[in-house]
């Protein structure tokens, strides 16, 4: 299993990790891991991985077998041996655009409130898919929603709570197409809000993502899709 350092701390940059393996297409598989392999509709972390003087870029990370997360070379170079002491550094600009954009689009599930279907993030945009017949049509309040959201700085934070507990609070779990994310037995939340107000979101989520709303910047609402009878894509956009 390869520990997932962007679990422990989703703004670390740079570690010490050992080669636990190399797959058969190149990929390479670390003990411990800041890269965030591609899921949930979040992109894998890129960046690079240094040894006895030489650095490979990373152009992305993915899932392997069983609990394994696999860094993928970027060019066909010299690999890292087996059991080689090595330091890997995130593309920090592009991953902290990914958070950013994350947990604005959780946000936008509460200016929405409708069933997702599914979801994308991109290092400027994101979009997610909405179970909904007919696109809105207060786009204007949808959009200061959002950004109140984003000024009120709220604090993002993370818990974990047990499946069955999960199972008797279905109302959590916005994505009808996506499992919620497990550790140990348990289920990743999400929650967007400070304690002592009550809370703006509360979801499962395995990716990134910011600290507080008020990292997020100001959003823009970008096209809205029609993809099928009860299908609607919005997109989101960072405006810097």
């Amino acid at each position: 299993m390869t520990r997932m350092l962007f679990r422990e701390d989703a703004y670390r940059r740079e570690a010490p990790a050992k080669v636990r393996d190399i797959t058969p297409e190149g990929g390479i598989v670390l003990d411990q891991s800041l890269f965030y392999p591609t899921g949930g509709g979040q992109p894998g972390d890129s960046g690079w991985i240094s040894w006895d003087g030489q650095r490979l870029p990373i152009a992305t990370t993915v899932k392997g077998e069983g609990d394994a997360i696999v860094l993928v070379p970027a060019e066909a170079s010299a690999l890292p041996p087996k059991g080689a002491h090595v330091v890997h550094e995130l593309d920090w600009d592009r991953r902290y655009k990914h958070m950013r954009v994350h947990t604005a689009l959780h946000l936008l599930s509460v200016a929405m409130p409708f069933g997702v279907t599914g979801g994308q993030i991109s290092a400027t945009h994101g979009r997610l898919d909405f179970d909904m017949p007919d696109a809105p049509e207060d786009r204007e309040e949808i959009e200061e929603t959002l950004n109140t959201f984003v000024d009120m700085d709220a604090r993002v934070s993370e818990s974990w709570i047990t499946q069955a507990k999960l199972e008797a609070n279905p109302h959590m779990i916005k994505t009808m197409a996506v499992r919620p994310p497990k550790g140990t037995g348990d289920v990743r939340l999400i929650r967007i809000g400070n304690d002592d107000e009550g809370w703006i979101d509360l979801q499962p989520c395995g990716g990134t993502h910011v600290a507080r709303t008020g990292e997020i910047g100001a959003l823009r609402l970008g096209k809205m899709e029609n993809k099928g009878r009860m299908n609607r894509r919005v997109y989101l956009h960072l405006d810097s």
